[in-house]
């Protein structure tokens, strides 16, 4: 085995690393909600999060300016905001439909575009947004044609993490990707903390599960997983690596299947698929299947 082909494995298996432990962070946040609120989760999540990134990369921290910290600012407002309606969407809904819903992210990026950059989509985005309706639809909507308030804000969290990946590719050309993760993490952190202080009660202890659970989402679901994904992505073809990267929704279900007894229905999968199905065609126009 070659060099260049150790490399090509190796990277596929970081995506593939951090898709599993993002897809695990659905089931783990779900079962936090049970001993802290969601601010306070994402307070010392983003916390240690921003700590262990600046320990590692210390030596650019001195590369951070007036422009870094005001595009900082901004992404990390949207991302705060993301994760803030996500967490309180996934207390009224099951880990598998809260991962899914929030991956709608995917197919709605290139309306988001249209808007800001008059860049109209092409036929796989409109086909994709099709199938991804159809497939929130079946995931969302109850006999009664009511969608449950924690599916309805996991929507919601979907769009803000589309206009968080929007405003990345606006505002971090020339800049240093991850002293910007940094640094949007630390102000999502920031925020957080304000939120738990104005609205929510800290513990006065944690138990050791949730103290597994905080240190499990803050050191690998936030930093380690970072990590395997900016390695994987370098060395990976845009189109798998968006494959790769999309089963975080797939790993989400099937940790929730397991582990939270999560039912899936003949409904619920047929919605699951159609959204994994829009989301590949979002994200790669089927390239991969076409001769070069």
């Amino acid at each position: 085995m070659d060099k260049q082909t150790k490399i090509n494995i190796t990277s596929k298996i970081a995506l593939f690393g951090a898709s599993i432990i993002w897809g695990s962070s659905f089931l783990v946040v779900k079962n936090s909600m049970d001993s802290m609120q969601p601010h306070t989760l994402l307070a010392i999540r983003f916390t240690v999060g921003t700590l262990i990134l600046c320990i590692v990369f210390h030596k650019r921290l001195k590369l951070i300016n007036k422009e870094y910290m005001m595009s900082g600012a901004v992404i990390g407002l949207l991302l705060f905001i993301a994760y803030s309606i996500q967490t309180i969407g996934i207390i009224d809904t099951t880990p598998g439909k809260n991962a899914f819903l929030t991956a709608v992210y995917c197919v709605i990026v290139p309306y988001l575009y249209w808007f800001v950059d008059r860049n109209k989509p092409d036929k796989f985005n409109i086909i994709a947004a099709v199938l991804c309706l159809s497939g929130i639809g079946l995931v969302s909507i109850d006999n009664g044609f009511r969608i449950q308030i924690g599916d309805a804000f996991s929507l919601a969290s979907g769009f803000f993490y589309a206009a968080h990946m929007v405003a990345i590719s606006r505002i971090s050309k020339d800049k240093d990707p991850v002293l910007l993760t940094i640094l949007q993490f630390g102000y999502a952190g920031i925020i957080s903390w304000v939120f738990t202080i104005l609205f929510e009660d800290i513990p006065k202890s944690f138990s050791p599960n949730a103290v597994f659970e905080l240190l499990y989402l803050a050191v690998f679901a936030t930093a380690i997983a970072l990590l395997l994904q900016n390695i994987g992505q370098k060395y990976t073809k845009p189109a798998p690596a968006a494959i790769i990267l999309s089963l975080e929704a797939v790993f989400g279900v099937i940790f929730s299947v397991i582990f939270y007894k999560e039912e899936i229905t003949a409904k619920l999968f047929l919605g699951f698929l159609l959204i994994f199905i829009a989301i590949i065609t979002s994200e790669t126009k089927w390239a991969f299947l076409r001769k070069k």
